[in-house]
């Protein structure tokens, strides 16, 4: 029996939904709209396109977006006190500067600089310790939009076996930190995991965040496992192709056969992220004014 698709593009949708729903509770309640920051360096078109999305989706639910755009050989003092600015400005509750940054810019110094309260990429040493620490910090977007996508699954994670592949701080470290939360037994596997098929063949939960091309294959998996495929991938393009097809970490057509559910590329994770993004906005929005958390978000 074929696996499940677990659509994350429906489910980011309703989150979305929400979240503008909320939002607007949010207007009446602090007599302002939440507002969230994206600052760009430099033309990267991948990282352009992603701006765009971000400054689209924010509009749509109900929030300000302040768009902020540098050339790409700004300094780092200048990149900085931009950083303080908006720390400072009260119509602004989360700032997320759009990594990668030119080869220059201290990427870790600029993160640094985000107010943690404001750090909705959760990417703040600050809000990486109380993750650690069950304190209720931001958490970054991406491995949270998986967590919900896997209790929306399977409810209850307690006493599952989990496996991460890999040990990023944006998704893998995160990941498995939320997974630790919920009562799940926890393994982070890498590149150098003696045994790697064998490691992920014992978990109920697989998440795939490698960022290597269909390097899960079917045989690795447990069957009746839940696999949520963070990777995308471009594979070289086939003859007659302008540009090769995206594909997951995970062999996905093979895996679907051993998989009870499973997270497709494109469609699954990548639309959680944005959503989970707004979401954080909102929460950060509601506690700079003072609000008790919004519900069902």
């Amino acid at each position: 029996m074929a696996a499940e698709r677990i659509d994350g593009k429906a489910f980011a949708e309703k989150l979305r939904a929400r979240v503008g729903e909320a939002a607007a509770r949010f207007e009446q309640a602090a007599g302002r709209k939440a507002g969230l920051a994206v600052v760009l360096v430099g033309e990267d078109p991948a990282s352009d396109v992603y701006v765009r999305a971000k400054g689209k989706a924010t509009h749509a639910a109900g929030m300000n977006g302040f768009e902020h755009r540098l050339p790409a050989d700004v300094s780092q003092d200048e990149l900085l006190a931009l950083v303080d600015r908006l720390n400072a400005d009260g119509a602004v509750d989360g700032i997320l500067v759009q990594l990668p940054l030119p080869g220059h810019l201290d990427d870790q110094a600029v993160i640094a600089a985000i107010d943690p309260d404001k750090d909705v990429d959760g990417f703040h040493v600050t809000n990486a310790g109380r993750l650690a620490v069950g304190q209720g910090g931001f958490v970054p977007c991406t491995p949270l939009g998986c967590m919900m996508l896997l209790t929306d699954r399977l409810g209850d994670l307690s006493g599952l076996e989990a496996v991460v592949i890999g040990r990023s701080n944006i998704v893998g470290k995160p990941m498995a930190q939320l997974l630790l939360d919920a009562n799940a037994t926890v393994t982070i596997a890498h590149s150098r995991t003696k045994d790697l098929a064998g490691v992920v063949r014992r978990a109920d939960i697989v998440v795939a965040a490698v960022g290597r091309a269909e390097m899960v294959k079917a045989d690795w998996l447990k069957p009746g496992a839940t696999v949520i495929d963070v990777g995308i991938n471009r594979l070289p393009p086939a003859e007659g192709e302008a540009k090769g097809r995206l594909v997951g970490d995970v062999d996905y057509g093979p895996a679907s056969g051993v998989a009870s559910a499973i997270t497709p590329v494109p469609g699954g994770v990548g639309p959680m992220t944005i959503a989970v993004l707004l979401r954080n906005t909102l929460v950060a929005a509601h506690r700079n004014a003072g609000l008790a958390p919004p519900e069902g978000l």
